[in-house]
């Protein structure tokens, strides 16, 4: 049946259940068959409200800060495997209260925390983040293994045996790849960092693993995890974003104007790609939109998509649409629910899309306006 969208308000982003179901599903299969632990991401969805759906497939989340930690302890009900590239003393002793695993971005960091987790008086697993040197990610912004990356420590800077107290591993060198830019990576790790794996518990193998994508090997990438466990003996942790939260949503906007420039028609929205869809301009990537043709077609309507902000980049183009566009139209942008919501902005003031959730027998419930007050508050 799908979102009836002459009922969702603009703007407004639109979670439907059976698709979240249906990834969380295919998720929890992958976990039981490969026999590894899946937590979830809160870097890429965070979506609270949903967490009693995802409760019932996944137990974990990670966090990559205090109040993703937090987050996690209170609304996922389960302590945070936490990751952050610096830790504070201020911040610390918080997130030794949120977390069970914490994972240190150097060895300094590592010693300069030991007595914080030493004096603890619960266990707290920790770890250390190693950078494979390798990555197949193309875009720069999103590939933690380019050369000076400050995200996990190199093989030829490690000590030559891990410090006392160290229980695991993290890498995460993959952004929406395959299974098999997987195994690449791991044979990087064994290469470079097989000696340590015989030290240590557990590896957590960081996210960027698309398996709810259509043309993802599901099963080769059990059997790549299952290979792995039963040559290192190792506990293993994946912690996906994307996949939970892929193609399980919308973004409904509104065109609010038409504007003509040398013969280039701009639709403007109600929703600005810059504040709500900031992905689009820094990956980049053109998003699908309902009912239009994903590239321009002679002949008919072509449009650019304007974000309502005074930023000059705030577009993305240009798709062809059967009729003219007018004041007033919707504009369903496709799959808008992973790293969209969780890296929002209220530059410019631009009212914030609302956040909602569809369910096929009780049909859209509002889990969250925003108004004045949301944005006043942002700034004192």
């Amino acid at each position: 049946m799908g979102i009836e969208i002459s009922q969702v308000p603009t703007p407004c982003y639109v979670v439907e259940e059976k698709l979240l179901r249906r990834n969380l599903e295919l998720i929890q299969y992958v976990g039981t068959e490969a026999d590894i632990e899946i937590i979830l991401a809160f870097k890429a969805f965070a979506l609270w409200p949903t967490f009693p759906i995802i409760r019932e497939y996944v137990k974990g989340a990670t966090a990559s800060s205090v109040h993703e930690a937090r987050l996690a302890f209170e609304e996922m009900g389960s302590p945070a495997h936490t990751y952050s590239p610096a830790y504070t003393e201020k911040e610390f002793p918080t997130i030794m209260r949120y977390s069970s695993h914490i994972t240190f971005n150097s060895v300094n960091q590592y010693h300069r925390f030991r007595d914080f987790l030493q004096k603890s008086d619960k266990h707290i697993s920790a770890g250390l983040r190693i950078n494979p040197g390798y990555s197949g990610v193309k875009t720069d912004l999103y590939n933690p293994c380019t050369p000076g990356s400050r995200l996990g420590i190199p093989d030829n800077q490690m000590p030559e045996e891990l410090p006392e107290g160290i229980e695991g591993l993290h890498f995460h060198a993959l952004c929406e790849s395959s299974s098999y830019e997987l195994e690449k990576v791991l044979k990087n790790v064994e290469e470079k960092f097989g000696h340590y794996l015989k030290q240590i518990d557990w590896i957590n193998m960081g996210g960027g693993h698309l398996i709810t994508r259509k043309d993802y090997d599901v099963e080769h990438l059990i059997k790549t995890l299952k290979r792995f466990k039963e040559k290192w003996g190792l506990h293993v942790i994946l912690e996906p974003g994307s996949a939970f939260a892929w193609q399980t949503g919308v973004l409904v906007a509104e065109v609010a104007d038409i504007v003509n420039n040398n013969g280039i028609q701009t639709a403007i929205l109600n929703v600005s790609f810059t504040a709500h869809m900031p992905d689009c301009l820094e990956m980049p990537y053109k998003p699908e939109i309902r009912g239009a043709h994903q590239q321009p077609v002679e002949g008919l309507p072509t449009y650019r998509m304007g974000g309502n902000s005074c930023l000059a980049g705030d577009f993305v183009g240009d798709w062809s649409f059967d009729e003219p566009l007018k004041p007033g139209d919707r504009i369903v942008f496709e799959d808008m629910i992973h790293y969209t919501i969780v890296k929002t902005t209220m530059f410019n003031g631009v009212p914030h899309p609302s956040i909602a959730i569809w369910n096929e027998d009780s049909g859209l419930k509002l889990l969250r306006e925003f108004d004045y007050e949301d944005y006043k508050r942002r700034m004192g």
